[in-house]
């Protein structure tokens, strides 16, 4: 699981974004704000359809807890 200072700093990135938005400034790395899995924080491979990245997208998947994925050699 991720440590929750990465999870923490990701949620602090995403209220300083919100707030530039509002405030009609231009905000600085937007996709690093919001490009990162929910589950563990990691910002590479990131499936935006289903929020999580690659890793976690695959232990969900084999344990069945992604509605409608399952693996194609089933």
């Amino acid at each position: 699981m991720a440590r929750k200072s990465k999870i923490a700093k990701v949620n602090k990135l995403k209220k300083r974004f919100l707030q530039a938005i509002k405030d009609w400034r231009k905000p600085k790395f937007a996709t690093k704000v919001f490009n990162c899995c929910s589950v563990c924080g990691r910002t590479r491979w990131y499936l935006w359809k289903f929020d999580i990245c690659r890793i976690c997208f695959r232990e969900k998947a084999n344990a069945w807890e992604l509605a409608w994925v399952r693996k194609s050699s089933w």
